[in-house]
């Protein structure tokens, strides 16, 4: 992946017509004139309206965050900022793992100007989210969308704290669907919207909305120095990873105890020669082997290439994050193996991941 840094500038990783015959026309439009007489609310047009409507029903939601460090923090100093957003009444907070991870407090700024202390619930820099409380009265929450109704072309607004100005609203479009963007975990984050609504430091961890105000996605990530290419993570994958954090204050995940690499098998999955182009086909080496984890008591060993797991195809490190999941912790699942000549088939029963 193309690099990228975190919108709070602490961390980066690798892991904002033509006339009749092409002659311009001359003069004001038509409905611009005849509204010049107007007050200025005539003058807002339907994207206009949809704009200033979303903005002010969820800004009331967004708030400023504060996380100060034991030690010396990220990017050398002791604290940092970022954004959130309340999204139930009873104080619970979404923004950005990378934004309160290993912090030692955190403080809230509501739109108010009001401060309070806010408690860790649980973070996952897996999906860089995290969850955060403030006990205070009259919150609140935005109205959460469904990412998967998200249409390339249509508003998106990002609402937040950038530098330090309050409440700061950018708008633009969603630009695609289904990016992939590289945690600090060093794990895939699949389903990420991509949108030209400019991202600053600061924006991290507020909310990126629709033109009904609904929030779509968690603003996470830009590319720099492009202009224009922002990430949020799908609102969606954060309904799930809030809940998981609320109810475990982590997000339980499967591992079987390798340590590996992504490798191209030469020729058919067989382990044969590598004949014309385009035979070979990916698989993740094993490099290491953790004593008396589940690897090592299903029989793995280092030199073994993993192909496929209960009948998915294995082709990198990252199909086999995917396929980790929590269902899976305790529950004998089968490898296909290439141990060379030979196809195994293996009985691993993965153990809950201690990690992101």
């Amino acid at each position: 992946m193309i690099a990228a840094a975190w919108t709070d500038g602490e961390a980066e990783i690798e892991f904002l017509g033509d006339g009749p015959g092409g002659e311009v026309a001359a003069g004001p439009a038509p409905h611009l004139a005849e509204a010049a007489d107007g007050d200025d609310i005539g003058l807002l047009d339907a994207y206009s309206r949809a704009v200033v409507g979303a903005a002010e029903r969820v800004s009331p939601s967004v708030v400023h965050i504060e996380a100060r460090f034991g030690g010396k923090g990220r990017g050398g100093s002791n604290g940092g900022t970022g954004s959130g957003f309340v999204f139930t009444s009873s104080g619970y907070i979404l923004t950005n793992s990378h934004v309160v991870h290993g912090a030692s407090a955190i403080e809230v700024t509501l739109q108010d100007g009001t401060s309070h202390p806010a408690d860790l619930i649980g973070d996952d820099p897996a999906t860089d989210l995290a969850v955060i409380r403030v006990h205070a009265g009259e919150l609140v929450p935005a109205g959460l969308g469904d990412s998967k109704r998200v249409r390339v072309g249509q508003i998106a607004l990002a609402i937040g704290h950038p530098y330090g100005f309050q409440s700061s609203v950018t708008a633009g479009v969603v630009s695609a669907l289904g990016r992939t963007l590289r945690a600090g975990s060093g794990r895939l984050i699949d389903d990420v919207l991509q949108t030209d609504a400019a991202l600053n430091p600061g924006n991290s961890g507020g909310p990126l909305v629709d033109s009904l105000g609904r929030v779509i996605g968690v603003n996470t990530a830009m590319i720099l120095p492009a202009q224009g290419i922002c990430f949020a993570i799908a609102i969606n994958t954060a309904k799930f990873v809030a809940g998981r954090l609320i109810r475990d204050g982590r997000v339980r995940r499967a591992r079987i105890g390798v340590a590996v690499q992504t490798v191209m098998v030469p020729g058919p999955a067989s382990g044969g020669k590598r004949g014309s182009r385009g035979q070979g086909r990916g698989g993740i080496l094993i490099q290491g082997v953790e004593p008396g984890g589940p690897a090592d008591e299903a029989g793995l060993e280092e030199g073994d290439v993993i192909l496929g797991l209960d009948g998915q195809v294995v082709g990198g490190i990252d199909d086999l994050h995917r396929l980790l999941t929590e269902d899976r912790v305790g529950v004998k699942t089968s490898l296909r193996v290439l141990r060379r000549p030979e196809i195994l088939t293996l009985q691993v029963v993965p153990a809950e991941s201690q990690g992101g």
